[in-house]
């Protein structure tokens, strides 16, 4: 499988020339983002991996064999750094979510260990007003036994059923959920 880097942008003007479809991964920070997409297309490290929070602050596009790109938008809800510097990346979120033609879908990730927090219930209920296609996508799975993620699940139903609308069981380690996933990125991708 092809998957290379291609480019970084904060602004628009500085996006990838392209007409591929893309897809996008978001999610608080630390969740798993650049595993998830590591894991996807069999690399360890086409997207570099941190153990501190925080550490994506630009937009990173990744060429996927001539067919797709996946985007990966740094990470919300990262307390360790300043209000503007989180505004800064908000606006810059929004600003590609909401214009970038080329967007097919969202891969929006959970810690299912942790549940949505507010501000995945805040990006669900924003991907969803304005119509874009999402599927969530619990990570960590393989740190949990199947027992605790089904209770894990039925807990979640309860706060916010919304989130079990479409979703996938995933981990990075295990592999688990990648061939869904990849489906479903197929079928957002057309």
């Amino acid at each position: 499988m092809k998957a290379e880097y291609i480019k970084s942008a904060v602004f628009e003007k500085d996006y990838p020339d392209t007409n591929l479809p893309e897809i996008a991964f978001v999610g608080r920070s630390n969740v798993g983002k650049s595993s998830m997409i590591n894991t996807l297309v069999n690399r360890k490290n086409l997207v570099k991996v941190s153990q501190k929070p925080g550490k994506t602050r630009t937009i990173n596009f990744f060429n996927i064999n001539d067919e797709i790109i996946f985007v990966d938008l740094p990470g919300y809800g990262y307390a360790k750094v300043s209000k503007k510097e989180r505004e800064q990346w908000k606006v810059m979120i929004e600003t590609y979510l909401l214009k970038r033609a080329q967007l097919k879908g969202v891969v929006l990730i959970v810690d299912i260990r942790i549940g949505p927090t507010g501000d995945d219930k805040l990006m669900y209920d924003w991907l969803q007003a304005y119509g874009v296609p999402t599927v969530v996508v619990f990570t960590k799975c393989d740190k949990l036994s199947n027992n605790k993620i089904q209770a894990q699940l039925s807990k979640i139903k309860k706060g916010s059923e919304e989130f079990l609308n479409n979703y996938v069981l995933f981990s990075s380690i295990t592999r688990r959920g990648k061939d869904e996933l990849w489906q479903i990125i197929k079928e957002l991708s057309v």
